[in-house]
């Protein structure tokens, strides 16, 4: 009997009555995607949303189907032609990757498989823990490391604050809380550090003011002689110095801590040593650049970014830590759900035993597939390559009178600004902020700002992998003509 004859509800699905329809709808997406990286140099690097677009997405909850084609069509018009940009060979805002197919197809066949990573025997989980164990390689991490995929570098440095914080306790802080420490942790970090360290901080119940720090030097490195009189003044005072940040590529500037000084201190200080690799680790890949994080193999955690210089799909990020014991103690919780069985699907590990995620997306198959395509070698080149361009630019800014550098360029990060006879600080400013604007408005390039030794300036992120020479030619090209036009409209104002 059916269910309508028997009167029960007809059982639904989301599955399509006609794959087909679904298939061939499939191919021209992909056939979409394919064209839309090919020519993405032909498009405006970003470019606002008129009002009816921005419209659009005010429009209210749907309560009635509507044909997947349909559906397509509005992404289509509404959603692809307005990227924040991150694919273009001009955008250099921020450390965020430039993409890859592979990896876009591997975001694909995941969310098609629909695993849940949190773990168990199954295919996604050996390929995420593949992908953690050609991590730990890459940094020069011992096999018996442990580590976790996770959405991004946040994440990745707050998961390793978290086992420095839960080791240099002195007390089981799981059970009894931070209020039961003795003495209040310190941890320590140059004053060019990344603010997710402040939230990690405070989501660790430490607060900011746990989190000191230190000033830099010359070349924005943070000061060991200030660090070592930090540390001392803190256990003066009945502090308890637990940890120091070095940063591999600070987030203005592209600094690189001195690793391998930092950490001789963290062993004779008793401390935990973790390096924010985020933007600077994967230099540890390449050929001509890797001695610039010499000593990030000596870290007892280290925190890095696949979407950025390996060109991984949003998100992606990696936590590493030394001690695999002290990392699955930090997180691990077994409930009667989640117990381990001699055979099938619940006998392997958990891998949310390692974050705070028990539900986790099969982010490592986009991070997999493009290794498999590309091969690390390929990779490190490209970083190489970046950092090559970084220097290029630098000597385009310094060979132009109208404009400088307002900081030393050791990576891939370039930080320089028009300048023009007779104009204050704020007017510089500006001026330099109109031009970047101007550069995102007409679609040519976008950049960011920053403040360096409190000098306002543009800064040039390049970890793209599509960015050519001649792209930079153009930034300041067209960098000059925007500041002579806008100089002269502010005389003529």
């Amino acid at each position: 009997m059916d269910d309508i004859a028997a009167g029960r509800p007809t059982e639904e699905t989301l599955d399509p009555k006609d794959w087909s329809d679904v298939e061939a709808l499939a191919h021209k997406i992909v056939d979409d995607g394919v064209s839309y990286l090919r020519d993405v140099r032909d498009r405006p690097v970003w470019r606002e949303m008129p009002a009816d677009v921005k419209a659009f997405f005010r429009s209210s909850l749907p309560r009635s189907p509507a044909p997947l084609a349909d559906v397509y069509r509005e992404v289509a018009e509404n959603v692809m032609p307005y990227p924040m940009g991150n694919v273009h060979p001009r955008f250099w805002a921020w450390y965020m990757g430039a993409s890859n197919f592979a990896g876009a197809l591997g975001d694909f066949l995941a969310a098609v498989q629909g695993s849940n990573v949190g773990g168990g025997n199954h295919a996604a989980t050996m390929v995420d823990q593949q992908v953690v164990n050609w991590c730990k390689e890459m940094v020069g991490f011992p096999a018996s490391a442990s580590g976790t995929l996770v959405a991004g570098g946040s994440m990745a440095n707050i998961i390793g604050l978290n086992v420095a914080r839960n080791v240099k306790a002195g007390i089981d802080v799981r059970e009894h809380g931070v209020a039961a420490m003795e003495k209040p942790l310190r941890y320590y970090g140059s004053d060019q550090i990344h603010s997710c360290h402040r939230k990690g901080m405070e989501a660790l119940g430490l607060g900011n003011r746990a989190l000191r720090r230190i000033p830099t030097d010359t070349a924005l490195r943070i000061d060991l002689t200030a660090l070592r009189a930090a540390i001392a003044e803190d256990r003066a005072a009945g502090f308890q110095p637990a940890c120091v940040i070095g940063t591999a590529g600070t987030v203005n500037t592209g600094a690189i801590d001195d690793l391998q000084a930092l950490a001789s201190l963290a062993e004779d200080e008793n401390l935990w040593f973790h390096v924010d690799g985020c933007i600077g680790a994967l230099i540890a890949i390449t050929r001509s650049n890797a001695y610039r994080v010499a000593g990030i193999e000596r870290a007892d955690s280290v925190a890095l970014d696949p979407h950025k210089w390996l060109h991984s799909p949003i998100e992606a990020g990696c936590a590493l830590i030394r001690d695999a014991a002290a990392h699955r103690n930090t997180f691990a919780v077994t409930p009667e759900y989640l117990e381990m069985t001699p055979r099938g699907l619940a006998s392997a590990n958990w891998l949310s035993d390692y974050s705070l995620q028990t539900s986790r997306g099969f982010r490592a198959l986009k991070v997999w597939m493009a290794l498999k395509e590309h091969g690390i070698e390929k990779f490190g080149r490209l970083i190489d390559q970046n950092i090559e361009q970084a220097h290029y630019l630098s000597a385009l800014v310094e060979a132009e009178p109208l404009l400088e550098l307002v900081a030393p360029t050791n990576i891939s990060i370039v930080c320089f600004r028009y300048r023009a006879d007779g104009m204050s600080a704020g007017d510089l400013k500006a001026l330099n902020t109109e031009i970047m604007l101007r550069l995102q408005e007409e679609g040519t390039a976008v950049l960011s700002d920053t403040t360096v030794n409190g000098a306002h300036c543009l800064r040039v992120a390049i970890d793209n992998h599509r960015t050519r020479r001649s792209d930079l030619d153009l930034l300041i090209q067209e960098t000059i003509r925007l500041g002579d036009k806008i100089v002269k409209e502010s005389k003529a104002s």
